[in-house]
């Protein structure tokens, strides 16, 4: 990894990766300054047809497992890591972490990479997927549905990301990408009271209505990320279901789009 820097204020712009020319959310001047590159992907640029059209990057929603394949490929291409070690585990809404060491292809939902050349790739179509990056190089890749979200899933992951590092969490970025956001994410009671519980009534915008980015927020303040240090898609999956794949938007037909981040 490269040596601890100080990190630029977070930012997501839309722009193209590589020679393909793959557009998606990233942070340019996190690059310059660390050599981690981070992308959360839309819908298009890849081979996937029909309702996982077409950089459907999720295994087990019924595409062909050779496009999804090459989809991830085209993923690592675009950031200029084709050849790297890709880490994607299998996702259960959970709270369960793991390092990029790790043998085998477990159950998780959020991997750990404390060196360079091996990348993390999660997916979703409508949870909220979130990236930390630590000053030192190290970064998480995180998925945080509403189950994760309450059992605190990013609190857990800013915490384990900093253990035995050189680095403290106020220097870290946080990035939250495209997710159903409040607006749109209607619950039950029983799942409105967990979050307020849980959170307080910063998580809920409305009756019925809670908010992954306010928990997930809320949770990596409470690990001692600056608010400063938290940039925010603010994009809503399911009033954009052309960009990006909504669970909620297509009655679960869809493919999945991903959160991605490898150091060079």
């Amino acid at each position: 990894m490269s040596a601890k820097a100080t990190l630029p204020l977070p930012v997501l712009d839309a722009l193209p990766l590589g020679a393909r020319r793959l557009v998606a959310l990233t942070d340019k001047a996190l690059f310059a300054n660390t050599g981690v590159r981070i992308a959360f992907t839309g819908r298009d640029g890849g081979v996937s047809t029909g309702q996982y059209s077409s950089l459907n990057c999720a295994s087990h929603v019924g595409d062909d497992i050779g496009a999804v394949t090459r989809n991830r490929r085209i993923v690592c291409e675009a950031a200029g890591v084709p050849d790297a070690q890709l880490v994607a585990p299998s996702q259960v809404h959970g709270t369960e972490l793991i390092w990029a060491t790790e043998e085998g292809n477990p159950e998780a939902d959020g991997v750990l990479v404390g060196v360079s050349g091996v990348a993390a790739l999660l997916n979703s179509a409508d949870c909220l997927l979130f990236v930390i990056v630590s000053p030192t190089g190290k970064f998480a890749v995180v998925h945080a549905g509403w189950r994760g979200a309450i059992a605190h899933i990013a609190l857990k992951a800013a915490r384990e990301l900093v253990r035995g590092d050189d680095a403290l969490p106020p220097e870290c970025n946080a990035y939250i990408g495209p997710h159903i956001r409040s607006e749109c994410f209607e619950v039950g009671p029983d799942v409105e009271s967990r979050f307020k519980d849980e959170f307080g009534d910063v998580a809920v915008s409305a009756p019925r209505h809670v908010s992954l980015a306010a928990a997930v927020s809320a949770d990596l303040v409470t690990a001692g990320l600056l608010p400063e240090r938290i940039a925010d898609a603010h994009i809503c999956t399911k009033c954009n279901p052309d960009r990006y794949f909504s669970y909620r938007a297509t009655s679960g037909n869809c493919g999945r789009h991903s959160a991605f981040a490898v150091a060079f």
